[in-house]
């Protein structure tokens, strides 16, 4: 292989370096002699290392999450509807009429309608006032539908088999967005026998759902691009993986047109007359691999543990050992002969036994990953609770780096 007219090159000394000077790689000698083929791959190795200029990035490993799955795009959110409204129709199992605000609300209500009722004559036993929610996605239209969460305000007992009356729903901008209106399900039961008492119940009565009850009225506007950028926000906030995030989009445009903006943030330049849509659609579905802290989550409540890949323990020894006294009582009747005056009494019994387990040690090495410290912790043979007591000690102690959160 003649390298003499290819176009790998060295750089000189440090003064042409410095100059950004290059000079050709060396010529093969001139009695033709060719040049071994391990020095030729060595100068090449050298030319790659040493030569200006940005080399092709080393393929990343283990990225096998898409960008959508930890991040979103900023302005591409939903929003929450909310509305006050009644429920009509229950039979005997709404709001009693001690609920003040239920019964100006259904005397209201008939007013509007053309029908005058003095307030203290209203009985609302069939209708029940109700708190409506909904989430309105981005990019919803008008005249699309949703689902309703409905929420017993007053005091009734079930909203089974009642209907809501229209609603409407709006934002934290007090503007109305949707409306909402039709038959509640709430995926359960509850019935009281009367007389008896007794109550058989399924799921929770006092909450529901009206599937496909919300009518959209008004669409809400979505910007998406701002000053030709784009910004995508990560689900969890990460240094680490902002900057792979950014390396990610740059390697997939070919160009440097994402930067970290912090933690949080990653900005993507826009060209002008570019479809953003298209370029979300591509930015989404790039794979990334993520970074985390070191945690450890517990559960004390129901002794779960749940521990990150990144968790290290320093060189630490733990011992085990559980210490157990059970008292145990019984009664036993003296009997006096007979004729001899005496009394028959009971003759308290009591046995104490104390069972101390012996201590285990073991000895966790420097660097230890966290299958290491479960084998370790498994073989004392604790249980998960002594595991929880465990590593709260060893954070104590400072050999586990990693986050402790208890939850």
């Amino acid at each position: 292989m003649d390298v003499r007219g290819s176009r790998f090159a060295v750089r000189r000394s440090d003064g042409a370096r410095r100059a950004g000077a290059r000079v050709a790689a060396p010529a093969p000698p001139a009695d033709g002699r060719l040049v071994p083929k391990r020095l030729l791959v060595a100068a090449l190795i050298l030319w790659y290392l040493l030569a200006p200029g940005p080399h092709p990035p080393a393929p990343a490993f283990g990225a096998d999450v898409r960008v959508k799955d930890v991040a979103y795009i900023q302005g591409v959110r939903q929003n929450e509807l909310f509305g006050y409204g009644l429920i009509i129709g229950l039979n005997g199992t709404g709001d009693k009429s001690g609920t003040l605000f239920t019964v100006q609300s259904v005397a209201s209500m008939l007013q509007r309608l053309g029908v005058q009722v003095p307030r203290d004559r209203v009985n609302v036993k069939n209708v029940a006032a109700v708190v409506v929610t909904a989430r309105l996605p981005a990019f919803a239209k008008a005249g699309a539908t949703l689902d309703a969460l409905v929420s017993s305000l007053g005091d009734a007992t079930s909203l089974q088999g009642g209907t809501l009356m229209l609603t409407p729903l709006q934002a934290a901008d007090g503007k109305v967005y949707a409306v909402a209106q039709g038959p509640v399900s709430i995926g359960g039961f509850n019935i009281e026998a009367g007389g008896t008492g007794e109550k058989a119940q399924k799921n929770h009565p006092t909450a529901g759902r009206v599937p496909n009850g919300v009518t959209i009225e008004r669409e809400v506007s979505t910007t998406m691009v701002e000053n030709h950028t784009l910004a995508i926000t990560l689900n969890r906030p990460d240094f680490t993986t902002a900057v792979r995030l950014a390396d990610v989009v740059n390697r997939s445009a070919g160009a440097s047109r994402a930067r970290a903006e912090d933690a949080a943030t990653v900005r993507v330049g826009v060209q002008p007359g570019q479809d953003p849509v298209s370029l979300i659609a591509t930015l989404e579905n790039l794979r990334l691999a993520p970074d985390a802290v070191a945690k450890v989550v517990i559960n004390e409540r129901t002794g779960t543990i749940i521990m990150g890949s990144q968790v290290r323990v320093s060189t630490v020894a733990i011992s085990h050992g559980n210490l157990s006294v059970q008292i145990r009582s019984e009664f036993q009747v003296s009997q006096p002969p007979a004729f001899s005056g005496g009394a028959t009494v009971t003759v308290p019994k009591t046995d104490v036994t104390v069972k101390e387990q012996k201590s285990q040690l073991a000895l966790v090495g420097e660097g230890t990953s966290i299958g290491d410290l479960v084998q370790a912790l498994n073989a004392l043979g604790v249980t998960a609770r002594d595991m929880i007591s465990i590593l709260q000690a060893i954070k104590q102690a400072g050999a586990l780096h990693a986050e402790l959160e208890i939850i």
